[in-house]
């Protein structure tokens, strides 16, 4: 077993080989920026640590995470153009870059080529991996439209929340733990609970992601710091502030969401405010700690080492103590 920062250098070299010119230029351009942007790679990273867990060479499974990758960057870029987000890992999103149709386009090559890495492996991976991608691609489109539908929503429950975050972002880190173990050919036994592990571990993951939208460091953190308050996005913290407040903390918050001013800067600070006293910045906390645990019980069902297991629970640890 390698650590993470190994997996994280050779995967990155295998993208460097993926990344080359292609004409149309506009068309693979944007391709090769989105994918060169950095962030910490920990989807194909969790493919390749899932293959050696499961006493596999890691590099049978560069083109299963390196489609892990290529997919998650192309929602990347529909979520920007749906967010009109303005900075992705503190630099320009496509379409900002470009334009809307680039970004549409581009995303839509993108996509396909996701699936073309599946080309490489044997018809039994081929399938089991292809099977995966498809459902999971629909899940996070359905979780996309969830988290769309809930802003124009008058009150969202939080169980539909925690449903939205799983469809949309949990499933993906699942998926490509269960890649991993595909590519292994570990019992199916073996691939659904790693998958659960991934999954949960994704929960939280997504959770701490809310968490750090609102208190952040922008500098560290990538992105637009507030940027889901500017949204009127009904996250975890928003859902236990409305829970947790009193009922002029409560009105209050209902109100700031209602507006849109040109100047975002009092609504994001007094929002966080609300979201401090009425400890619902703690309860979010809590609950990454909640899925970080839950995911690590899944191990128990795990049949390989515990050194292995070991090697699974520290990495989950090391994410949920991600600094802001």
């Amino acid at each position: 077993m390698q650590n993470i920062p190994f997996y994280q250098e050779a995967f990155v070299d295998y993208l460097q080989k993926f990344i080359k010119h292609r004409e149309p230029e506009r068309l693979y351009k944007p391709i090769n920026y989105i994918l060169e942007l950095g962030g910490k790679r920990l989807r194909p990273v969790l493919t390749l640590l899932t293959t050696e867990i499961f006493d596999c060479d890691y590099k049978k499974a560069l083109d299963a995470a390196l489609s892990i990758e290529v997919f998650h960057n192309f929602s990347l870029i529909h979520d920007d153009i749906m967010d009109d987000a303005p900075l992705r890992r503190g630099q320009e999103t496509v379409h900002e870059k470009w334009d809307i149709n680039t970004g549409i386009l581009s995303g839509d090559a993108m996509l396909i080529m996701a699936y073309q890495l599946f080309e490489n492996y044997d018809t039994k991976t081929f399938h089991a991996l292809a099977q995966l991608f498809s459902k999971t691609a629909l899940e996070v489109c359905e979780g996309q439209q969830y988290d769309v539908d809930f802003e124009t929503q008058d009150y969202v429950e939080i169980h539909e929340y925690l449903k939205m975050i799983e469809y949309k972002t949990a499933v993906l880190v699942g998926a490509a733990m269960k890649m991993g173990a595909i590519v292994a050919q570990a019992s199916v036994e073996d691939q659904n609970s790693i998958y659960e592990f991934g999954k949960n571990l994704g929960i939280a993951f997504q959770l701490q992601d809310d968490f750090l939208d609102a208190f952040g460091d922008p500098k560290t953190f990538g992105k637009q710091v507030g940027g889901d308050i500017i949204e009127n996005k009904k996250t975890y913290l928003f859902l236990k502030a409305l829970e947790l407040s009193n009922e002029n903390d409560k009105l209050q918050l209902v109100h700031l969401y209602s507006l849109c001013p040109s100047d975002q800067t009092d609504k994001i600070n007094s929002i966080k405010q609300i979201f401090i006293d009425s400890g619902a910045n703690e309860a979010t906390k809590q609950a990454i700690v909640n899925y970080t645990k839950k995911a690590m019980d899944v191990l128990d069902n795990l049949e390989v080492s515990d050194n292995k297991k070991e090697i699974l629970k520290n990495f989950g640890s090391e994410l949920m103590n991600r600094k802001v």
